[in-house]
């Protein structure tokens, strides 16, 4: 049953520090799509500071949201549902965006879809025109972003498998802390990322945690640790331009081996739970737009036989626009969420698989 009835669908995302709002077509077109980045707000402190990010969701959102909808040409009673981010993320940022979603969703009578920022994630691969054919379930998802590092088996909505993930550190938050060791900008991974282009890779011989061990966890801290210890043998001040771009190039090329060399275990261990099926990776997340993580996991997926699926940067990164595919996905199914559902700073995707659905709130009268 598909309770958007095939209507447009409105997205909202607050839950870092990106606000964002879309409106996709019941098809999956993409109306309208919009992002405010608060990166110039969060820069002086080197990271997000969740009140910043809290009030500023607060100030830009309404903006988004009408500028979405009038560049869709469409009103509230147009639309078939209305989804936004409720977790997991900055609990401020959560309350912000989810509670304007479901104001939205009872001022039109419209179904509330509260999305699972990591499941909206997931199943961005299925928005029409992404993967050639089509991305059927079940596929395997690697997860790579500032606060998240994870392989994932994606077999249907609300039905994920979390095969392995990091045990401290994700892999964006070590680009960051990395980043910041040279004396980089925030964020850290795309100036690191430009630095490395200049610096030789082998120069420093920065260990790989986790590589050839069994299953797909990951660790990134003892790297992090490496690369410090490696910078304050070189003393206090500023690094040689050449050293600095040589320890980025190092630690990009440790990164990437060991999410190659994880994804591959993750590979193996998706084969096994779904022997004869085609295999597909799917990667998402800000840490998939690196160039030299996309080339080790290219490589990897071929040795394995694995198709690559890697969404356009704007996708990878967090956006409206998988919230509101994701709003699509569980509305077909009839999943909808009551109003009273709370924000959770931290919800895992296995607790998905016992979601119920609650009736939608009645229309207005004409």
């Amino acid at each position: 049953m598909d309770l958007a009835g095939g209507r447009p669908v409105l997205g909202i995302e607050s839950s870092c520090d990106e606000t964002a709002a879309a409106v996709l077509a019941g098809d999956g077109r993409i109306l309208a799509a919009l992002v405010a980045s608060q990166e110039a707000s969060h820069a002086p402190f080197g990271g997000v500071v969740p009140e910043i990010a809290a009030r500023a969701h607060l100030a830009l959102l309404p903006g988004l949201v009408r500028g979405v909808m009038d560049q869709a040409g469409l009103g509230f009673a147009d639309l078939g549902g209305v989804a936004a981010t409720t977790g997991p993320g900055l609990i401020g940022g959560l309350i912000v965006g989810s509670q304007m979603g479901k104001g939205i969703a009872l001022a039109a009578g419209l179904p509330f879809v509260a999305v699972n920022h990591l499941e909206a994630h997931a199943l961005t691969a299925r928005l029409p025109g992404l993967v050639p054919g089509g991305a059927p379930f079940p596929y395997l998802l690697l997860l790579i972003s500032g606060g998240h590092c994870q392989c994932v088996a994606v077999e249907g909505v609300g039905r994920h498998v979390r095969l392995g993930g990091t045990v401290d550190d994700a892999a964006g938050e070590a680009f960051d802390k990395v980043a910041k060791l040279l004396g980089l900008p925030w964020p850290g991974g795309p100036a690191l990322e430009r630095l490395a282009a200049a610096g030789d890779p082998a120069r420093f011989a920065f260990p790989r945690p986790m590589l050839g061990r069994a299953g797909c966890d990951f660790s990134f801290s003892g790297l992090k640790t490496a690369v410090a210890q490696t910078v304050a043998r070189f003393g206090a001040g500023a690094l040689e331009p050449r050293v600095a771009a040589d320890l980025a190039a190092g630690f990009q090329a440790a990164v990437a081996a060991v999410l190659a060399d994880r994804a591959g275990h993750a590979m193996a261990m998706f084969g096994e739970r779904h022997p004869g099926v085609a295999g597909l990776l799917v990667v998402a997340g800000g840490v998939a737009a690196n160039g030299a993580v996309r080339a080790a996991l290219g490589a990897a997926t071929a040795a394995h036989g694995f198709g690559l699926a890697v969404p356009p940067v704007a996708l990878c990164t967090d956006n409206a626009v998988m919230v509101a595919w994701t709003g699509i996905e569980r509305l077909r199914l009839g999943l909808v969420d009551a109003l009273d559902v709370a924000p959770r700073p931290r919800w895992p995707l296995d607790e998905l698989a016992g979601a119920v659905a609650a009736p939608p709130p009645p229309r207005p009268p004409a």
